[in-house]
Parts: C-alpha cells; sequence; structure tokens
C-alpha cells in the first residue's frame, strides 16, 4: 500500500508516518515493546488512540472526494483493526486468560476448544487474526452471558466465507442483528413456535411409522432411513411435498450438497479470509477457494427459487397444503421482503433440520450399541406398562414416559450435532464478567462438546446416563441440557426437531431390540463412540448396528401402522421432482 493519506503525529517520538503500512508496523513496534503489567491509560495509549483516529479521521475526509473502489474497501477495514488493536492492548490485563499462539486449519476445532476450557477455565480469550474471540466452556457462562445478558451478545460477527460469498447475506442464521434479522426471525418463529409445531404432529407421526417399517424390513440401512424421515418432515412442513426417497430426490442431493459446503466453510480458524477480511477481494481467478462458494452460490439459489415456483404454481392450482412457504407467501408483502429472501428464509428449515434430527436420531443408535444393556431393559418396561403391546406409542403418551424422556433428553446432551453450539454470537458492546473484560465486537462461541461434557455438570460425561434427567438437578435454563442455543438466538426449530427425535426414541424403543452388530463368527463388532464427523454440524461416522423387532406382536402392530399411514401420506405424495 503506497497512498498518502496525510501526516500524522507518531505516538512515539513525533515522527511523521506517511501511510497505513508506517502506522501499522509503528503501532506494532508499540505493541510488542510494551512490558507486561496493569493495563492504564498513559500518556502513549492516548498517543496511540489519536494516531489512529487521526487516520481513520482522513480517511472519512477522504472518501468526500474520492471514489471508493473495492480495494480501498481492505484500507477502511484495516483502520478499524488498527483501533481495535489499541483498546485490546490498553485493557490487556483485564482480558479472560487463554493461549498466546492459536490453532488454524484443524478439522475438528470443538476438542482443541474444551482443552483450553480445562486448561484456561470457563471463559478463554484467543486472537484470531484481528478479532478478539471468547470461548465459553460452561452451562452457567454461557447463560450468563447469551441469556441474561442476551441485548449485547445476540448479533453475528462477520461470516464471509459462508455468509457473504456463499450467501450474499441471504441466509438469517448468519445475519447480525437488524432489521432484516427481525424480520426473518419474526416468519421463522410464527411458523414453528410452539404452538405451531404441534400442528405438523401428525405429519411427524405419519413419517414415523413409515421409518419404523423401513427399520423393520431394511435394518441395515438405517442411516439412510433416519435422513430420509427427517428430510420428508422438514420439506412436508416447508414445501406441502414428501421425500420418498433420499438418493433420488433431486431436491435432497441439492440440499445436501449446499448444506455440506455450507457447513464445512464456517468452521472457526479454517480460512484465513475470516481473519484477514481483505483477501475477499482477491480476484477469483487467484483464489480457488472463492471460486468454490460463488459457484455453489449459483446452485443454492437455483434451489431455492424453484422451490418457490413449484409452490406459487400448486397454490395457484389450488393443490397446496398448508405449508410454511404458504405463510411465507401470504406474509411477503407485509414485510416488504424480496423474492429471493422469501426462498432463502423457506429454505431455513430445510438446510438445518435435516442434518439435526438424523444426527441425533443416529448418536441414540450408536449409545445403544454402545450403553444399551443400562438404559434399554428400563425404557422398554415403562413402554410396556404405559402403552401396552398393540399400538406405538404416541405423542401424547409422552408426558407420562419419564424415563424415555430423560432418554431422550441425554441423547441431546451425550452428541450434540451442533457441537459448536450454533452459530457464534457477537457482541455490540464493550462487557465485563467476573473482572474479565469482553470487547465490543467479539466473536463468541460456546461450543456443546466443551458445555456438555463439562465434568461439574455431567460427571463421567462420555457415559450415557437418562438418569441425569430424572428428578431435580441445577442447570440453568429449563430443559436441563444447552442443545437448542441461548437468548434470542436459540433455535426457531426446536420444538420441531426435539419432538421428531422424542416420537422417534419412543417408537424404536417400543418395537425393536438394538444391539451390537455381529461378524461372521457370530463375535460382536466393536463401535467407536468418539468417531464423528468434521463440520459445523457433527454426526456419527458409519458404524454397525442391529436392529430387531421385538416380537413378531411388535411386527405386526409396525406393519398395520405403516398400512394405515401411507394412505393417509398420499396427498404429500411428491408433486414435484426438480432435476
Amino acid at each position: 500500500m503506497s497512498k498518502r493519506w496525510g501526516y500524522y503525529g507518531g505516538p512515539k517520538d513525533g515522527k511523521q508516518l506517511q501511510d497505513l503500512d508506517e502506522l501499522s508496523l509503528q503501532l506494532a513496534l508499540e505493541l510488542s515493546l510494551a512490558e507486561d503489567g496493569p493495563a492504564k491509560e498513559t500518556e502513549t495509549d492516548q498517543k496511540l488512540e489519536k494516531a489512529v483516529l487521526d487516520f481513520q479521521a482522513s480517511i472519512a475526509e477522504s472518501n468526500k472526494t474520492r471514489p471508493i473502489a473495492a480495494s480501498f474497501d481492505g484500507t477502511v477495514e484495516a483502520a478499524g483493526d488498527l483501533r481495535q488493536t489499541w483498546r485490546l492492548w490498553s485493557h490487556r490485563s483485564q482480558l479472560p486468560p487463554g493461549p498466546k499462539t492459536i490453532k488454524t486449519g484443524i478439522r475438528k476445532p470443538w476438542l482443541w476448544f474444551r482443552e483450553l476450557n480445562q486448561q484456561y477455565g470457563d471463559v478463554v480469550y484467543l486472537q484470531m487474526g484481528p478479532t478478539p474471540t471468547i470461548i465459553l466452556g460452561s452451562a452457567q457462562a454461557a447463560w450468563d452471558l447469551l441469556e441474561k445478558r442476551g441485548a449485547i451478545y445476540s448479533s453475528r460477527p462477520r461470516f464471509i466465507m459462508g455468509g457473504e460469498l456463499l450467501s450474499n447475506g441471504m441466509r438469517g442464521l448468519m445475519a447480525p442483528y437488524s432489521a432484516f434479522w427481525r424480520r426473518w426471525r419474526k416468519l421463522l418463529h410464527s411458523g414453528f413456535m410452539q404452538r405451531q409445531s404441534e400442528a405438523y404432529r401428525p405429519i411427524q407421526s405419519l413419517e414415523s411409522k413409515v421409518l419404523m417399517h423401513e427399520l423393520l424390513t431394511d435394518p441395515a440401512r438405517f442411516r439412510t432411513h433416519l435422513a430420509r424421515y427427517a428430510a420428508s418432515v422438514i420439506v412436508t412442513v416447508t414445501y406441502g411435498r414428501r421425500v420418498e426417497d433420499v438418493d433420488t430426490d433431486a431436491v435432497v442431493r441439492m440440499n445436501d450438497e449446499a448444506m455440506d459446503r455450507l457447513t464445512s466453510v464456517n468452521i472457526p480458524g479454517k480460512y484465513a479470509v475470516e481473519r484477514y477480511p481483505a483477501l475477499k477481494y482477491v480476484p477469483s481467478i487467484f483464489a480457488p477457494w472463492k471460486a468454490q462458494v460463488l459457484e455453489q452460490r449459483k446452485k443454492d439459489i437455483q434451489m431455492y427459487t424453484g422451490l418457490m415456483d413449484d409452490v406459487r404454481k400448486r397454490l395457484a392450482a389450488g393443490k397446496l397444503p398448508d405449508c410454511f412457504a404458504k405463510h411465507l407467501l401470504d406474509e411477503q408483502h407485509n414485510l416488504g421482503m424480496s423474492d429471493l429472501e422469501v426462498a432463502y428464509t423457506a429454505g431455513t428449515p430445510f438446510g438445518a433440520g435435516v442434518e439435526t434430527s438424523a444426527g441425533s436420531l443416529a448418536s441414540f443408535l450408536l449409545a445403544c450399541v454402545e450403553f444399551g444393556d443400562s438404559f434399554i431393559p428400563k425404557a422398554q418396561a415403562e413402554l410396556d406398562r404405559v402403552v401396552g403391546p398393540d399400538r406405538l406409542p404416541t405423542f401424547d403418551d409422552l408426558p407420562s414416559l419419564e424415563y424415555v424422556r430423560a432418554v431422550v433428553s441425554e441423547t441431546l446432551r451425550w452428541r450434540p450435532v451442533a457441537v459448536l453450539g450454533g452459530t457464534p454470537h457477537a457482541t455490540t458492546a464493550d462487557d465485563v464478567y467476573k473482572g474479565m473484560f469482553i470487547p465490543k465486537g467479539s466473536t463468541v462461541i460456546a461450543p456443546l462438546w466443551s458445555i456438555h461434557l463439562n465434568e461439574a455438570d455431567f460427571p463421567e460425561p462420555h457415559e450415557f446416563r437418562p438418569e441425569r434427567f430424572i428428578g431435580e438437578r441445577k442447570y440453568p435454563g429449563t430443559l436441563g441440557h444447552s442443545a437448542f442455543g441461548w437468548g434470542r438466538r436459540i433455535c426457531p426449530g426446536m420444538h420441531l426437531g426435539s419432538a421428531s427425535v422424542a416420537i422417534n426414541v419412543a417408537r424404536i424403543l417400543w418395537a425393536f431390540d438394538v444391539r451390537p452388530a455381529l461378524d461372521e463368527k457370530g463375535n460382536k463388532i466393536d463401535v467407536d463412540i468418539f468417531a464423528f464427523s468434521d463440520g459445523f454440524n457433527s454426526s456419527p461416522l458409519p458404524f454397525a448396528c442391529s436392529i430387531t423387532p421385538r416380537s413378531k406382536r411388535h411386527a405386526s402392530v409396525v406393519e398395520r401402522e405403516y398400512r394405515d399411514a401411507n394412505r393417509e401420506l398420499q396427498q404429500y405424495t411428491a408433486a414435484t421432482k426438480l432435476s
């Protein structure tokens, strides 16, 4: 950078600094030479701040006469980084504890975050490029900040890969606190709040009966069946059409590709552009990582707009069942949303709900294989007493199934799909927590791998123990776990998602015995309870599992319920297949 933006009084000896490079170097030298000790405002501090403020003022003045090109955006960002650097240095002794160096490019950052929480405590500070990052390692710390102080902890950090390049600001999940986000949130809440979610239970129950039949007739492909169930519930609720086969449904294939890309680019520390935003402006020809996400963006737009175009056609023909997309079209004009905003909003539950529901149920089956002897007999005894042998459990039975509900809660706690605690939060103001300074603009991550495995709340956390959720236990909030997040950013689909997990856990335990699979010699095939996928959402890697009906009587009930469900689902049979 060689542009001259004016002259500045040097922060130490009055030397004139002629460009941003010199100012950055001088500031870095000042910080590196400063001795550790109590942070207090000194004459040097005041001069450092004045230099940065003068530089920012010069840019603002220059903007009045100069056109701003994309390359100039990097200069503005750099000026903001200098300001942040000064603020952090002036509060250096009050920052939370943390390592002096960071790991980058790691595939499973939540493992490292837990190590940091175990070493430094419940609040850890990292400096990832110019952005302060706070790692929360306990349920209490997350509750105190993200819930109780939600007014300043409810924004989002800047997501350059996932939010800007891949999504062009259209995904509300990654949007900062803004008018756009409030519109998005209002629509999601109106479509998936608890009362509205209960209206979707008939669909969940019918699809669950189909799932039980799939597990009965083809148990070896249980992962495919879980994915089909989750996809069909979400697509039916959202677009009014079923998914009958995840291997052939074009929409499911496109969504899988979209979610794979989104989750892969949202891993903290993976891409240098997240730490050094000016890299965003590197031409795609020199940045393959950028070209790939821009190409995926085109595919995402085609998928989401294509689904909404089909909804409009069926609505005009009078063939559209009640669904979330219909609700969006009813509200679009009132909220002043573009067609593209509506298309991305409709895609929110489709994108997020499939992986989370299917992943949680896969973790439940993994727990059955590894720990089933300790909890399955208790759950089945309760089901036999409350439900009996002649029908499947229903949603109305769940309030009477205390132990089964505890199994569901332990499933969500033991191996959370949103292993990083969902999308990171960001602070909109400076804050102090237990004497620790948390700067404005900090990225705040509350990884569930740290929180749900915190020995203070969950002794022997890798053991699957439903008894943790029986009786009174001190834990922030009302659920006894933190699987759905906190505050204003709590998962809007939590009621739909938890209902899917609960009804299927109850029915699998009622209908089947789930045990370790056997090899050709009759020996048990071991499973690895730590073998989970990378990415923003994490689920078990493929594992072997034996799923057999508890009796012929139970099998006949599954067959009968499936036939009845199949007839009722005909109205939702796939009305369209995008190619």
